[in-house]
């Protein structure tokens, strides 16, 4: 038997992914979609390193996170845990560009790209990276939207984002994957995954390849399948409540 699965946490975190992955299956058929058009992320910000390596040996093989300090420890720990694991780390927290070299070294993609000097940040942090031999692969960009313009939660205004697409595209070492949005407060979420997706189908005319949609969370999820999520974020519904504090 596998020791790191027969902990009562992990049947706490496996009986958790069953219910969410069910719950998944159950939204991709009323939308009619083919469950592997959607991606479940667990989001395992302030949760320790030994649940990721509980998620896993459950087949997880992609982990969200949004504080760029506690990640980069957690992705040193989990490696010393799974050392001959492949895995992929994404940023789906605001960035700040001054931590654009820190994020190079460790995520496969960052989905909160808002503006164009974080665009400019991350092209010279990836190739600081590469030439230090920290990272072989492009960095995948999701353009972050924001659709009621509060500064505070990020993202840039939809008439920004071909503009934003652009310069990704053309950038040494980025490679353009698609949009990134969380409903703003008070918003109906219908109306809100409603309004994204057609943003993304706009987009798209434009950027082809740009067919990633990171759009619903544990509260939401069935209705962002709905209207073309292409990965969900879930944090709480698989790990529960959060255990640890970041730095």
């Amino acid at each position: 038997m596998d020791g790191v699965l027969s902990t009562a946490r992990a049947r706490e975190i496996a009986d958790a992914v069953a219910a969410q992955r069910d719950r998944l299956r159950s939204a991709c058929s009323a939308a009619g979609r083919a469950e592997r058009e959607v991606a479940l992320l667990p989001v395992t910000k302030f949760f320790p390193a030994s649940d990721v390596q509980i998620l896993y040996r459950l087949g997880f093989r992609d982990f969200g996170e949004s504080r760029v300090q506690e990640a980069a420890a957690k992705v040193e720990e989990f490696a010393e845990l799974e050392p001959e694991a492949d895995v992929r780390w994404h940023m789906i927290g605001q960035l700040q560009r001054k931590k654009a070299n820190a994020v190079a070294r460790w995520a496969s993609s960052v989905q909160s790209v808002d503006s164009s000097k974080l665009v400019s940040a991350l092209e010279r942090a990836v190739q600081s990276a590469r030439q230090r031999g920290d990272r072989v692969s492009d960095l995948s960009v999701y353009l972050q939207v924001s659709l009621d313009q509060d500064e505070e939660r990020g993202g840039a205004p939809p008439d920004e984002l071909d503009a934003l697409g652009a310069q990704v595209d053309g950038a040494e070492g980025l490679r353009l994957a698609g949009l990134m949005s969380v409903p703003p407060l008070g918003a109906v979420p219908e109306e809100a995954f409603a309004e994204l997706s057609d943003i993304h189908t706009r987009f798209m005319a434009r950027f082809p390849s740009a067919v990633e949609l990171s759009a619903g969370m544990s509260g939401d999820a069935e209705i962002a399948v709905r209207h073309g999520s292409t990965c969900v974020r879930v944090g709480t519904a698989l790990l529960g409540l959060r255990t640890i504090t970041s730095p």
